[in-house]
């Protein structure tokens, strides 16, 4: 980073830090003309996964995926860890397993796909479909097995889960055929069509120590493993390096270099030149703190990942037009750490997190245009945490069968069809300057995106800042043009304090750990997405106004149907 630009970031981070407060309200005019056309509204939502696959089959896991199947028109996409770990298919923090692989007592290898299959069985019955991670090392394959199974919880060291299974293989061609009949497993059971809209993805971010080995023997696992994928399937699509971290230096590096071993370097597996890759994936993580008592947030370290990864994709000309998935996006690294032990992220069980996803998952769609990016995707690594207390500051998307805030941003991205369609917002908060420095000024992130379809119009507004006492209500008038009819009925969703938010309606319950039979049904209820407001208009012209007023990290989405 040249040094004004270290300087400048330097200066943002002590703004930062001040402690903020405000108590006026600001007033934004925002202008949605339906005419003028962005492009495909991509959803770049509808992407979820987490550590313990084994949540997949268990009560409350189902129900999520579930709810998470019946979202949007088209199809969600699942990635899990551990697929191909050894175990008894028992989750726990961190953990999962499957037993796809063991060996009998000659050597010779014994495949069981039954944990894997009923875990990819949940995922197809709703609608969705698996970004198949191909990892972690079975017990038996591993160059260093002992100790295997690791038994982490909140408040030990996260370097403690790396065990076994982070290892390279003893023997790449029996984990080559571990691959090919993996996948020829599953064309048999679900059929090619079915398997060729999967994506299948080598491992779990090698530059750190989820992998045990070096570079090259990444190349060398990521090679064989293509290579088994194609053979059993060559309309299978395949990618990598799934590494985090793009903005450090040796992070950019690794996902440079592996680009350019898939372009040009010598293919581990076929001896040939160049490896198997149809999509890049890689991770964008934020970094929150505790700053004078309170949660601050920081979205800049999350996008300026992003960026980094668009720019070390646009330097290998060969790569760039091909489709990103952005593996795991999140406001920090560590679902399963809890609020006991990392008082950061106390912001995941209220508004914070849910102003946070629609403020962060809105700027993809710049970021993607400005470095011309095929972005399909970010996956968000929040799912539910089984049997584990209420509201326990995990970051997770429902507790106990109960929908956190968060899950009511996706059920309003998934209202947005057609294509996305320009906001005229005269206080918009640069893209560079968030990228930067986030939004710990002393203006707050008051902002729209919308998406227009044949019969509707969606616009999703915003109040979001860094920090969590921040007291900044925001009027928002927006100005719609261009609807092509002069009748229309309007509905109004919106996720704040006091609606579709279950965390406070516990904390008004006295925030119980044990909870009776009518106190879920309450807050079963109160995790729903709320429609706060419906009425019919008569326009003149096409043209409309539609006033919001929202708290602090409220999010509102206006729908007008025609």
């Amino acid at each position: 980073m040249p040094k004004l630009s270290r300087l400048f970031v330097l200066f943002a981070v002590i703004v930062c830090h001040a402690h903020c407060a405000f108590a006026q309200t600001d007033t934004v005019t925002m202008v949605v003309d339906v005419d003028k056309k962005l492009g495909a509204f991509t959803p770049l939502w509808s992407y979820f996964g987490y550590d313990e696959a084994n949540y997949t089959t268990m009560k409350d896991g189902r129900k999520l995926l579930a709810e998470l199947g019946t979202l949007g028109n088209g199809p969600k996409y699942v990635r899990v860890h551990n697929l191909l770990t050894s175990g008894d298919g028992k989750a726990g923090l961190k953990w999962s397993s499957t037993n796809a692989y063991t060996q009998d007592t000659k050597g010779q290898p014994l495949y069981n796909w039954t944990v894997v299959d009923a875990i990819f069985d949940e995922f197809i019955k709703n609608g969705m479909k698996p970004i198949a991670e191909i990892g972690f090392m079975p017990e038996a394959l591993s160059v260093k097995p002992q100790p295997y199974q690791h038994h982490w919880k909140p408040g030990i060291s996260y370097d403690s889960i790396f065990t076994g299974w982070a290892y390279p293989p003893a023997d790449y061609t029996k984990w080559r055929a571990l691959v090919f009949n993996w996948v020829k497993h599953c064309v048999a059971k679900y059929g090619v069509s079915e398997v060729a809209s999967w994506y299948w993805e080598v491992w779990n971010e090698p530059n750190i120590g989820y992998w045990k080995g070096t570079q090259e023997e990444y190349f060398m696992l990521y090679d064989y493993a293509a290579d088994a994928v194609k053979a059993a399937c060559p309309q299978a699509r395949v990618g990598g390096p799934t590494t985090t971290g793009p903005r450090w230096n040796k992070a950019a590096d690794f996902l440079k270099a592996f680009l350019q071993h898939c372009v040009g370097g010598k293919n581990y597996a076929t001896g040939k030149t160049g490896a198997p890759l149809d999509y890049i994936t890689f991770h964008a993580k934020g970094d929150p703190k505790v700053v004078g008592g309170h949660v601050q947030m920081n979205m800049a370290m999350q996008l300026q990942d992003v960026a980094k990864g668009f720019e070390v994709m646009n330097a290998v000309p060969q790569v760039r037009n091909l489709p990103v998935i952005i593996g795991e996006f999140d406001p920090e690294g560590c679902a399963a750490c809890s609020v006991q032990f990392n008082p950061q992220n106390a912001y995941r069980n209220g508004t914070m997190y849910s102003s946070y996803t629609a403020a962060s998952f809105a700027r993809l769609y710049a970021l993607a245009a400005k470095y011309n990016i095929n972005l399909l995707g970010a996956v968000s690594w929040s799912f539910e945490f089984e049997d584990q207390p209420w509201f326990a500051g995990f970051r997770d998307l429902a507790t106990n069968g109960v929908d956190k805030p968060v899950l009511n941003i996706f059920r309003m991205f998934a209202k947005m069809q057609g294509d996305r369609v320009a906001v005229d917002n005269p206080g918009l908060l640069p893209l560079q300057q968030v990228v930067d420095s986030s939004v710990c000024g002393s203006n707050a992130d008051v902002n729209a995106i919308a998406a227009a379809g044949v019969h509707s119009l969606c616009v999703m507004a915003w109040n979001y800042h860094d920090n969590e006492n921040a007291t900044t209500d925001a009027l928002v008038t927006l100005l719609v043009k261009q609807i092509p009819s002069n009748n229309v009925q309007v509905e109004e969703y919106l996720v704040d304090e006091a609606n579709s938010n279950a965390y406070t309606v516990w904390q008004g319950m006295g925030s119980p750990q044990q909870v009776s039979a009518s106190q879920f049904d309450v807050l079963e209820k109160a995790g729903h997405l709320k429609q706060v407001a419906q009425s019919s208009k008569t326009l003149v012209n096409g043209q409309m106004k539609h006033q919001l007023l929202l708290g602090p990290r409220a999010v509102a989405l206006v729908k007008i149907s025609w």
